[in-house]
Order: C-alpha cells, then structure tokens, then sequence
C-alpha cells in the first residue's frame, strides 16, 4: 500500500461533512415518519382490536365453563333426587312390614329427611339454571361482540396491508439509505443524533437557522453563535432544545 493511499485513509472528516452527513440522515428519517404518519393510528388501532379479541375469548372461555358447571351441578342433584325417591318407595315398603312403633317412627322420619333432599335439590337445581341461564345469555352477547370486532380487525387490518404495500419499497430503501448514511457518522455523534430526534416533538435533530432564529424551538440565535454555525468549524447545539445546528445554505445545496 503506497503512502499516498495510507495519507487518504487516515484523513479526518471534517466537521462539514459530518454535519452534511447528519442532515441526509434527518432527511431520510423524516421520510421514514412521513410514512408512518401516512398509517396514522391503524396500528395501534390493530393491536387494541386483537387486545380485546383476546379477552373476549378468554371470557368467553370461563362462561363456558361456568355454564358446564351448572350444567353437572343440575345433573348431580337429578341423581340425588332419583336416589331419594328410590329411598322412599324402599322406606315405604319397609313401614308396610314393621314391627313395632319404633321401627315405624324411624323409617317415617328417614322419609321425611329424604323428602327434604329432594326439595333442596330441586332448589339447587333452580339456581343453578338460572346462573346457567344468565351465563349463557352473557356468553352469547360476548359471542357477539367478539364476532363484530373481528370484522373490524379484518377491515383494518386490510386498510392497514393496503397503505404497507403501497409504501413498502419505499420504506425499504430509505431505511437501506438511513443505514449507509449511519455508517459514515461516528458512534457518538450517531448516539447524539437518536437520543436528540427521541426527546424532539417533532422527530427534527439537525435544523437550520431560519430568520436568526433556530428552526426547531423558533429562539432567536445571536450573531455571533450564527457566524460560528455558518463557518462551521465545530458541531454547535441551540442552547434551548439541544438541537444540532447547521447552516441554511448546507441545506439548500443539498435539496438541489
């Protein structure tokens, strides 16, 4: 390798290029945000919908099984009705061939025990039809609902794959040029740069002076500070919202 080649290598890029290199990197990402704006609320609209799907059916799930539980509790407390009814015809018989007034009084009483089961039965098998009745009529109306928010999920999420396919390549490529770009500004300027767009309302690190003022935050800038920015011989910060600030005639020579 010639010592020409070694001296091109290790030339430092200048402050100029770094910040040129800086403002194609914003305006490549406000394209990517232009994009995402062009989406609006659908995706958050989507997740809420598949949000409450999901919950739905998890309801809808447990009313299930609370109308099978009152659906064995009627059929459990059928066949204790039926036990105690086959107890009493037993009973009966059994008082047909007592022997003594003993014997007799025992098994009337058996007979009256028996026949209290079988009314608390029937009134166990009254509430639970009812709670049954009422789960079902709830389960129904979350079947329902859960059936026209899955059309509305359709037809966003439709409207959603329409406005991605439309400005995906578009996307693709910018987000390939954002990562060129990326290559080419050093890591801490580059972690500057993201952490400023994060804390920035409108997604802007890099602006421009417009009008002696900073085009972010709209604060007059004074003279001198202009000078420097214009001269550019080192990366300069607005004092109030910490953007980077660059020359307005770099901008225009880069929208040309």
């Amino acid at each position: 390798m010639s010592a020409e080649n070694t001296k091109a290598e290790s030339k430092e890029i200048t402050v100029k290029e770094k910040l040129k290199a800086l403002y194609d990197l914003q305006v490549v990402v406000s394209e990517i945000d232009k994009i995402k704006i062009l989406r609006g609320e659908l995706p958050l609209e989507v997740q809420d919908l598949e949000d409450e799907i999901a919950g739905l059916e998890t309801r809808i799930e447990n009313f299930r099984g609370e109308v099978k539980e009152c659906e064995d509790i009627v059929s459990g407390r059928k066949l204790d009705i039926e036990n105690s009814k086959a107890l009493i015809i037993k009973y009966k018989e059994q008082q047909d061939n007592v022997r003594n007034n003993r014997e007799f009084d025992f098994l009337s009483k058996e007979l009256e025990f028996q026949g209290l089961e079988i009314e608390f039965a029937e009134k166990k098998i009254r509430e639970a039809q009812e709670i049954g009745k009422v789960k079902s009529e709830e389960m129904n109306a979350a079947e329902e609902h859960i059936s026209e928010r899955r059309k509305d999920l359709v037809q966003k999420q439709g409207e959603l794959e329409e406005i991605i396919s439309e400005t995906r390549s578009e996307e693709e490529n910018l987000r390939e040029r954002a990562k060129e770009i990326e290559n080419q500004i050093e890591p801490r300027l580059l972690a500057a740069f993201k952490r400023i767009r994060k804390s920035a309302r409108n997604g802007l690190s890099v602006v421009s002076v417009e009008r002696d003022a900073c085009g972010g935050c709209f604060n007059k800038i004074p003279p001198q500070r202009q000078m420097d920015i214009r001269i550019g011989k080192k990366i300069i910060v607005c004092e109030y919202c910490g953007r980077i600030m660059i020359d307005p005639d770099l901008t225009r020579v880069e929208e040309a």
